[in-house]
């Protein structure tokens, strides 16, 4: 057991900032999702927030770049 908490302790610092780019991503994925009108997503907005969810950082991603269209 203190050879995991040794070995998480060690990457922690790396582990922060990508739970953290992770979280601030899908928050604002989620936040323009929800302000958007449904002519201005591509695709159902609910199959959308699934992935943004789901998929880690890459979901998000995936939304701003395919998922918004311009209205």
């Amino acid at each position: 057991m203190d050879t995991i908490l040794d070995a998480l302790r060690e990457y922690l610092p790396f582990l922060i900032p990508i739970i953290l780019l992770q979280l601030a991503l899908m928050a604002f994925a989620l936040i323009d999702l929800v302000r958007r009108p449904q002519a201005g997503v591509n695709g159902p907005k609910w199959a959308w927030a699934f992935i943004v969810v789901l998929v880690n950082i890459i979901g998000p991603i995936a939304y701003f770049l395919i998922g918004r269209r311009e209205v």
